[in-house]
């Protein structure tokens, strides 16, 4: 049975492949200090019965968005600068991909921005594409691109939250 934690010591970090370095790299070796520090907050997929071997992992974060950059409709009456949830990274080991599991972190990490909604303040969840082929995938789930980055994709809080109504 797969489950989704926050990242801790026990997951074995090092021997995790998706096949992008960068991803690769980061979580061996930023994610953990981050989550001390308090700067993202990544959580891990593991199977219960192998729980240190993690099979895909994301990461979240809060930034500020300047407005201006936003689609007309969801700026035209925010101010200059808003919070929001950033989804930082996204991973599936190389073994578990085409599994479906990408769309299981994506419903999990929106169901946590909708957690820190009911808390917090934030217009909505952001993420950078990786690619065509990520934005392909972020798009499936609501995102709409910026027009002043076309890999830079915003899902807006009330479409997030309708999702799961």
């Amino acid at each position: 049975m797969r489950e989704i934690l926050p990242l801790d010591r026990g997951h074995d970090r090092t021997s995790f492949d998706c096949g992008e370095e960068a991803l690769n790299k980061y979580l061996q070796e930023t994610a953990k200090q981050h989550n001390e520090k308090g700067i993202s907050k990544t959580f891990v997929c593991v199977d219960t019965d192998s729980p240190e071997k993690i099979l895909g992992y994301f990461t979240l974060a809060i930034c500020e968005v300047v407005t201006e950059g936003l689609p007309r409709k969801y700026a035209k009456r925010l101010p200059n600068k808003v919070p929001s949830a950033k989804l930082g990274r996204l991973a599936v080991s190389v073994e578990c991909q085409g599994q479906k599991l990408g769309g299981l972190l994506m419903v999990e990490a929106m169901k946590r921005t909708i957690a820190l909604a009911d808390n917090f303040g934030i217009v909505g969840f952001f993420v950078d594409a990786k690619n065509d082929q990520a934005k392909r995938f972020y798009e499936g789930y609501g995102f709409i691109e910026l027009q002043s980055n076309p890999l830079t994709l915003f899902l807006p809080l009330a479409t997030l939250v309708d999702a799961f109504s």
